[in-house]
């Protein structure tokens, strides 16, 4: 669980990195599915926006109780996962993510989500590790992007320069098999990789059953913004209900 000083921080710089690290035998069964995932879709070798879209298995690796503990405890006991991304970022020239929000890219209404970033290899300066604005994420308002279609990049959507203070970024540095959560309105981005070490690393994307995924707004961005295609996400029940009522919810048999 997260401390009271952790909360205050998430809610106060928009991440936190907890105590808690995953199992080194969880981080091995993570690569070794990553790896089977490339043998069969190696366009994937940089970022998969959607890995559940063809291996529903990386969803078991999210259903972790202390996980969900802790993201509970900042979005609420109503929790579903909408998607789950692998940035690979391979050693020499790993691309570089864009500066961005996520909920850029989102087709949840009223916008939230947690995300939980896994480090699957340590995430350094040299290789390219998250940086973030701490404290973007406070007005709970998009920001101005623009579409960047660098093939050099991860994403197409950046954040204009005018919109935050790159001087103020802060780097996330994690040890194999630590977390960090992130809020859906913060500034972040990474460098390339031209170091001699990956860095790879998964993403969880929780959101609260207030919220809605809508799939027709899904369509509308996929098709306006050429970002990635939302529109046929399964939407996995963790906890709780929904709320909304409104979440078409794929849940756990037996």
């Amino acid at each position: 669980m997260l401390n009271e000083t952790q909360i205050e921080q998430y809610f106060e710089d928009g991440y936190v990195i907890p105590d808690y690290r995953i199992p080194e035998e969880t981080i091995l069964a993570i690569q070794d599915r990553h790896t089977e995932l490339l043998r069969s879709y190696p366009e994937f070798r940089d970022y998969c926006p959607a890995i559940l879209q063809y291996d529903e298995g990386f969803a078991d690796f999210c259903r972790n109780s202390k996980i969900l503990n802790m993201v509970e405890q900042l979005i609420g006991p109503d929790i579903a996962l909408w998607n789950s991304s692998f940035f690979a970022k391979p050693a020499g020239n790993g691309k570089a993510t864009p500066w961005h929000q996520d909920g850029e890219y989102w087709p949840i209404r009223p916008l939230a989500t947690c995300t939980v970033w896994v480090a699957v290899d340590d995430a350094t300066r040299e290789n390219g590790c998250l940086q973030i604005i701490k404290g973007s994420h406070k007005e709970k308002r998009l920001l101005k992007h623009e579409t960047n279609p660098s093939k050099e990049l991860t994403l197409n959507q950046e954040l204009l320069a005018s919109e935050f203070d790159e001087s103020q970024a802060v780097d996330l540095v994690l040890e194999r098999g630590q977390i960090s959560l992130h809020d859906v309105f913060l500034a972040h981005g990474s460098d390339p990789n031209t170091s001699n070490k990956p860095r790879r690393g998964m993403t969880m994307r929780f959101m609260p059953m207030t919220s809605v995924f809508d799939h027709e707004l899904a369509r509308e961005q996929y098709k306006n913004m050429h970002v990635p295609d939302h529109s046929e996400r399964k939407i996995f029940h963790m906890r709780g209900s929904d709320r909304s009522g409104k979440n078409k919810l794929v849940f756990e048999s037996g």
